[in-house]
């Protein structure tokens, strides 16, 4: 018997082979092969820094500070070598990092992070093992939550073909892969552990959820886009359907206690001056507003208006804490008044997108922690939703690409762009006639602006002029993605509200 799914989309077909009772068995293990395949093909090319002394790139930094750490006390992490990518990430990075430099250090090769000398490295070996590190890290971390995700929502799309597809276009995320696997990072750890708590709150396990999360924190402050929404939603389950004075106690002694953990060394050498350094190096507001051209809210005005001529440096804080807070207080209100699960996802990314926009700070690769959540929505198998998620996605990898475009990886960029929307058929537009043509003009301007960029220089007047553009058209996209999530909030949390009403009427 032929299934439906033959003559399908092409993630579709892939799937429909592993359908029938017998190879079911193979579906994860193959799927799991074809990531690993494709996170190699990606590393096979250029990442950042590569052959460009003298401070090299973010695979310096990464490879430096298993250096740091293998070879320096903890007392000294965050204050050694500052000049030469100093530390700036939280305790669990570091203790990541040890724990591969130990392991590169001992088992394969001293040379990769021996003391100073190692400073810019770029063996082929070495490439290896740290591009490995990553791939491990993402296979151990981020795909199990994410497979867990998609299962706990299977009941809604029951078909083995339709509910598996979604989840290979969740896990081939083009954004993440490029990122953590060409221009080299570990955002996998960090929202691998994102998700391990989204799945324990899915499993009403608040005081793992709320262990796991810490640790997220602990190893990227960028979780910090997050933090919100999981506070009004465990606050939500404190106090709904009755206040639960024991969870709130619960949850709070683990926050304190995880922490504690965690900053355990620098507590004991010295709470009063070197806990607050430490986390001063984590917070450097002194870097100002923005770094490099970054597709938010205030590197789009200062196109126009320079806020940094009309503002003090502690003005414009203000005001970008003033601006996050009103973003992300309707999502986190709703998640709050209404703790259940099925707004988990739309409530965090919205809240995420609101950081994104709004804080201060914001480096371009900030975009892969709203970006992850808005694609898991697609497990939850509306349709409807996919034009939007298409879109979210598709604006994520263009304002990528000046960056890739800096780290030579054009040819990966594009290849892994085009794979993702054509496996999924990705290039699909919303029935609302004043959605759709929204939509293809946002297509439209990506596409010309990509000419431009690539076959037609700038003029010398103008150096970034394409850049700018880019700058403009991303943040307007991710605008309406912040819009697109919250309307649908709103519209899903409205229709909990009125079911609560009708019960409580009954």
């Amino acid at each position: 018997m032929v299934s439906k799914f033959e003559n399908g989309i092409p993630v579709q077909q892939f799937v429909s082979r592993f359908q029938s009772y017998s190879s079911k068995f193979l579906f994860f293990p193959c799927l799991l092969m074809s990531l690993v395949f494709m996170q190699w093909l990606i590393s096979i090319g250029s990442y950042s820094g590569r052959n460009s002394p003298p401070m090299y790139g973010d695979f310096e930094a990464q490879r430096h500070w298993m250096e740091l750490t293998l070879h320096s006390p903890v007392s000294k992490w965050y204050f050694e070598d500052l000049e030469w990518w100093g530390l700036d990430y939280p305790p669990l990075t570091a203790y990541v990092s040890l724990l591969f430099g130990f392991i590169g250090h001992y088992f394969f090769d001293p040379k990769w992070f021996a003391h100073i000398s190692s400073r810019g490295f770029e063996s082929l070996d070495l490439k290896l093992y740290m591009r490995a590190t990553v791939i491990l890290s993402h296979l151990l971390i981020l795909v199990p939550p994410l497979i867990f995700y998609s299962k706990w929502w299977s009941r809604r799309v029951p078909d083995f073909v339709e509910r598996n597809a979604l989840l290979v276009m969740v896990l081939f995320q083009p954004a993440l892969l490029l990122i953590d696997h060409g221009h080299f990072q570990y955002n996998c750890v960090m929202l691998g552990l994102v998700m391990y708590a989204i799945a324990n709150l899915l499993k009403n396990q608040y005081v793992i959820a709320t262990f796991l999360f810490c640790l997220a924190l602990s190893f990227k402050q960028m979780t910090l886009y997050f933090a919100p929404s999981i506070f009004a939603y465990l606050l939500g389950v404190c106090f709904k359907p009755h206040f639960q004075f024991s969870r709130l106690l619960g949850l709070g002694i683990t926050v304190i206690t995880t922490f504690c953990i965690v900053f355990s060394p620098w507590i004991y050498i010295d709470f009063k001056v070197q806990l607050p350094q430490v986390v001063h190096r984590m917070f450097p507001f002194a870097r100002g507003l923005f770094e490099d051209k970054v597709a938010n809210f205030w590197c789009a005005v200062n196109t126009l208006f320079k806020v940094k001529e009309y503002f003090t440096m502690k003005q414009l804080q203000s005001l970008s804490l003033l601006f996050t807070l009103i973003s992300i207080l309707p999502s986190c209100s709703v998640l709050f008044l209404y703790p259940r699960k099925r707004l988990l996802a739309l409530g965090f990314a919205n809240a995420a997108w609101g950081f994104f926009l709004f804080s201060f700070q914001v480096h371009e690769k900030s975009v892969l922690i709203p970006l992850l959540l808005t694609s898991v929505i697609l497990c939850h198998g509306h349709s409807t939703t996919k034009s939007w998620i298409a879109l979210a996605n598709n604006v994520g990898m263009f304002s990528l690409w000046p960056l890739l475009k800096k780290d030579n990886l054009g040819l990966q960029f594009f290849t892994v762009l085009f794979m993702w929307n054509w496996i999924g058929h990705m290039f699909v537009f919303s029935k609302n006639i004043i959605f759709r043509y929204l939509q293809i003009s946002f297509y439209l301007a990506m596409v010309i602006l990509f000419a431009l960029d690539i076959f037609v220089a700038p003029p010398s007047r103008y150096p970034d002029l394409w850049v700018v553009l880019n700058v403009i058209l991303s943040f307007a996209g991710f605008l309406i993605i912040y819009l697109w999530t919250l309307s649908r909030l709103l519209y899903i949390s409205s229709k909990l509200s009125t079911d609560l009403g009708m019960k409580k009427r009954a």
